[in-house]
C-alpha cells in the first residue's frame, strides 16, 4: 500500500482564499482581514500537527466570507483540494434522509407515529412498537450493524443491498425498549430509507434528486459509486504513523439512507439556507425537525450550545473522510468542513474556526504525542521511540495514556507489516498497565500477525481473565481457533 508522508502537505496558495471584505457585515464578530490571517495561521498547524486535508467554508446571512482548500484531494497524482472539490460527506446525508421523510409526513402517506411495521418486509415482532419518530431520534433500540464485531473486516467490504446489512442485525434483541434511550444507529437511517422507497415508489437516491437536490439547483450532490467517474471527486486516506494510505473503497450499500453522499461546499451552503426557509416543508415542520428528542438530537441533527450560542448540525465520518455541518440560527453562521483525511475531526476544526468568528478562545493545535512518536520512529526505529515514550509520561504539556496513544501506533506497525516491532511496542504497553484487559489483547492481536499462535491464545485468554466481556479477545480466540484447524 502505497503513502506519502504528511510533510507534503501543503496549504494552497493564500491568493485562493476567496475572502469578501464587507464592513458591518459581522458587527460585533471577527474584522474579515484578521479574521483571514487566523484561519490561515489555524490551518496551517492543522495540517501539521493534525494531519488536516480537505476544504473548509465560512458564510454569514447565505454569504460566503471566507473559503478555502488545503492539501491533495488526490496524492498520488498530486491533485490539490479547491472550494469546488467533491467530498463523501458520510453521516451529514442523515439530514436529507429526515427531510424526505417528513416531506412524506406533509404529503400525508406517512406519520411519525407510525408503527416502521406498517411499511417493511419481513419485519421483527420486536419491531413492531417502534415508530419512524424512533428511527429518526435514535430511540428505536435496534443495534447498529456498524457495530458488529467482524463489520470492519468481512461485513463492510461485502457487496450488500440495504436489505441484506438489515438481515445483518434483524434477528438481534433490541437494545432497550424504544423511545427509553438516545443510542446512534446507522441502521434507524437505512431503515428509513427503505421506507422512502416503499412509500415514494422510487429509489431513495432518486426521491433525493427530485425532491431535494434539483429544487435547491445541488447539482453536485448524490450517492457515492466507486465506479462513476465524478469530477473533483477527492479521494479518502487513512494515516498510518506519519504517512497517508489510501483509505479502502466502502460498500455501495452504505451509500443509503445512513450517510455516504457526496457533496461540496457550494451545495450544502444551499442546503442550509433552504432550511431558514419554507421551499422543502412548512416552518411548523422545520421547527419539529430541530427540536431535541433525547440527548439532544432531533430529526437526523443535532441540537447543542457552542459559545453559549444555539447550534444545530451533524458530523460524518465514512472511509477516510471527517466532515461537519454546524449552523447558528441566530447569527445566520454557517460553518462546513469537508476533509479527505480520517485523523482530521472536522468537528474540532468547525468549532475552532466558529470560535474565531465570534473572538471566543480557540486551540490552535500542537505537536501530539503520537505525532512525536511516528517521527521518533521513523528516525530511529522502536527503542528510542518507547524511550521517548518514557519522557512523554513526565511532561505535563499533554496527558499521555500508554494504552491510547501506543495502542493506535501500535496497530499502525502491524498495517506496517512491522510485526516484531508492534509486539515490542505492545509488550512495553502490558508492562505500564498490567491489569489492562485491551493491552493484553492488543498482544495477542500482534501475536496472531506473526503467526504464534500460543503466545497470541495465551495472551487473549489473559484479557478475558481480566474482563469477561472484551468483545476483542473474545474474536481474538477464534481467530487463533481457526488458524489452527487450517494449520
Amino acid at each position: 500500500m502505497r503513502s506519502y508522508k504528511f510533510n507534503w502537505l501543503k496549504p494552497v496558495t493564500l491568493a485562493s482564499i476567496f475572502l469578501i471584505i464587507a464592513s458591518g457585515l459581522f458587527g460585533q464578530l471577527q474584522d474579515t482581514k484578521q479574521l483571514g490571517k487566523d484561519i490561515e495561521k489555524y490551518m496551517t498547524a492543522s495540517i501539521k500537527h493534525d494531519y488536516f486535508s480537505g476544504s473548509i467554508l465560512i458564510a454569514k446571512n447565505g454569504k460566503t466570507i471566507f473559503s478555502n482548500g488545503y492539501g491533495m484531494a488526490n496524492f498520488e497524482h498530486q491533485v490539490p483540494n479547491t472550494v469546488n472539490t467533491v467530498f463523501n460527506i458520510g453521516s451529514i446525508a442523515k439530514q436529507f434522509t429526515s427531510m424526505a421523510i417528513m416531506q412524506l409526513v406533509e404529503e400525508r402517506k406517512l406519520t411519525v407515529n407510525d408503527s416502521i411495521c406498517m411499511y417493511l418486509n419481513n419485519c421483527p415482532p420486536a419491531w413492531k412498537s417502534i415508530t419512524i419518530r424512533n428511527l429518526l431520534t435514535h430511540t428505536s433500540g435496534i443495534m447498529n450493524y456498524s457495530r458488529l464485531a467482524d463489520w470492519d473486516e468481512k461485513h463492510s467490504i461485502q457487496p450488500y443491498t440495504p436489505e441484506e446489512l438489515i438481515d445483518l442485525i434483524r434477528h438481534l434483541p433490541l437494545q432497550f425498549t424504544p423511545g427509553e434511550k438516545f443510542k446512534y444507529s446507522n441502521t434507524n437511517f437505512d431503515l428509513l430509507g427503505l421506507i422512502i422507497e416503499k412509500i415514494s415508489g422510487i429509489t431513495y437516491h432518486d426521491f433525493l434528486e427530485k425532491n431535494i437536490f434539483k429544487p435547491l439547483g445541488m447539482k453536485n450532490t448524490g450517492p457515492v459509486n466507486p465506479q462513476k467517474l465524478i469530477t473533483n471527486r477527492a479521494s479518502g486516506y487513512y494515516t498510518k504513523l506519519n504517512s497517508f494510505v489510501n483509505a479502502p473503497y466502502e460498500n455501495s450499500a452504505l451509500s443509503f439512507g445512513s450517510g455516504s453522499m457526496l457533496s461540496t461546499l457550494s451545495d450544502l451552503l444551499l442546503w442550509d439556507q433552504a432550511l431558514y426557509s419554507t421551499k422543502l416543508v412548512s416552518q411548523k415542520t422545520l421547527d419539529e425537525m430541530s427540536a431535541p428528542f433525547k440527548a439532544d438530537y432531533g430529526y437526523g441533527t443535532e441540537i447543542y450550545k457552542m459559545f453559549d450560542k444555539n447550534t444545530i448540525g451533524h458530523a460524518g465520518s465514512q472511509n477516510g473522510f471527517s466532515t461537519m455541518l454546524l449552523r447558528f440560527p441566530e447569527e445566520n453562521i454557517t460553518v462546513i468542513v469537508l476533509s479527505n483525511s480520517d485523523q482530521a475531526s472536522g468537528g474540532r476544526v468547525a468549532k475552532n474556526l466558529f470560535g474565531m468568528v465570534l473572538n471566543k478562545p480557540y486551540k490552535i493545535p500542537e505537536p501530539t504525542a503520537f505525532e512525536m512518536l511516528s517521527i521518533a520512529y521513523e528516525k530511529g526505529g522502536v527503542e528510542p521511540t518507547l524511550q521517548l515514550c518514557k519522557e512523554l509520561k513526565k511532561r505535563t504539556v499533554e496527558k499521555f495514556d500508554e494504552e491510547d496513544v501506543l495502542g493506535r501506533f501500535g496497530y499502525d506497525l502491524l498495517d506496517l507489516k512491522k510485526v516484531k516491532d508492534a509486539i515490542k511496542v505492545f509488550t512495553y504497553v502490558i508492562e505500564t498497565k498490567p491489569k489492562s484487559s485491551y493491552a493484553h489483547d492488543y498482544l495477542g492481536e500482534a501475536y496472531l500477525y506473526d503467526k504464534d499462535y500460543d503466545m497470541a491464545m495465551m495472551y487473549f485468554k489473559k484479557a478475558l481473565e481480566l474482563d469477561a466481556s472484551n468483545e476483542y479477545a473474545l474474536k481474538g480466540i477464534k481467530k487463533v481457533e481457526e488458524a489452527l484447524k487450517v494449520k
